[in-house]
């Protein structure tokens, strides 16, 4: 990946490289992160490498051990399990939220969001990108800055989930399309109970399929 001058003398614009690297799997949980290699992958100084790796330590995605280093940080059982606890709890408002508050518009985004993902199925990398889309599109149509800053945190912890993608387990793809599709036609409804409903049954199933990933690995 090459870099812009201003990339090559920013610590935010290293930042948002390795967390990039990270979201998409390139950095995996364990993954040791030295600064020589990272400067010379990313084509950047190690100045703005060790601003971006101090950020990341400071939010949790990357851990410094003595006589080892930093490394991606890695989640455990119980962390996981805590984070789809939250996880159910905050998509489930955001989406009672979005069915009060979404326009018109937005719900045909959402809409279209489903149909389009609908041919995507069977590349579970790209269903993984327009999934983060889909949910960020209903935390910004719920109107609540506090609410969606709090998810924002929380979505730098989901990079660290452990295994691949739930959606290329076998069926969970469309099982996942069909759980937007509801949670879209609640909002469409403006049913809020209906769409908490949905969400939440729909962070279930993915802790779910999270939970078959790592029994199988």
């Amino acid at each position: 990946m090459k870099a812009t001058d201003a990339e090559r003398s920013s610590g935010a614009g290293a930042y948002e490289r390795l967390l990039r690297a990270i979201e998409e799997g390139e950095l995996v949980p364990g993954s040791r992160l030295r600064e020589a290699e990272l400067a010379e992958r990313f084509q950047i100084s190690r100045t703005p490498v060790r601003e971006a790796l101090g950020r990341l330590e400071a939010q949790g995605l990357v851990a410094h051990e003595p006589h080892r280093g930093a490394s991606v940080a890695q989640l455990d059982y119980g962390q996981v399990s805590e984070l789809y606890d939250l996880r159910e709890v905050l998509e489930g408002t955001a989406a009672r939220l979005a069915a009060i508050h979404a326009s018109a518009v937005e719900t045909e985004i959402l809409e279209e969001m489903v149909a389009r993902d609908r041919t995507l199925l069977g590349d579970a990398p790209a269903l993984a990108r327009t999934n983060r889309l889909f949910h960020r599109q209903i935390h910004g149509a719920a109107r609540n800055r506090f609410l969606q800053s709090t998810l924002e945190t929380m979505r730098l912890s989901l990079v660290l989930l452990p295994g691949a993608t739930t959606l290329a387990a076998p069926d969970r793809a469309a099982e996942s399309l069909a759980e937007h599709a509801t949670i879209v036609a609640a909002i469409r409804a403006h049913d809020g109970d209906g769409a908490e409903a949905a969400a939440r049954t729909h962070i279930r199933a993915a802790f779910k399929a999270r939970i078959r990933i790592w029994q199988e690995a």
